[in-house]
């Protein structure tokens, strides 16, 4: 089963960017795709569950942020990773 990736890079500001909001969203993303994917074969994994929301929860911030001060990437970066929001 291959599993779908969200390539991270696409979204840096510049080469050498790690504190950009829109890459922070674009890895948190990431993460919480692979935390999905294991707790569908994992569904006891109360720790794991617990982590995957709280990583939901810090994207929601960083989206909100965001949104507020950059409507316009915003907007990009829901459409890109395909967020419903």
């Amino acid at each position: 089963m291959s599993q779908p990736t969200i390539d991270t890079n696409s979204y840096k500001q510049h080469p050498n960017d790690t504190g950009s909001a829109d890459y922070q969203i674009a890895c948190l993303s990431a993460r919480i795709l692979h935390l999905t994917q294991h707790l569908g074969g994992h569904k006891k994994d109360f720790s794991s569950r617990r982590g995957l929301l709280k990583l939901v929860a810090l994207r929601r911030r960083h989206l909100d942020y965001l949104k507020n001060t950059a409507p316009e990437r915003y907007q990009k970066i829901v459409k890109g990773l395909g967020l419903r929001r």
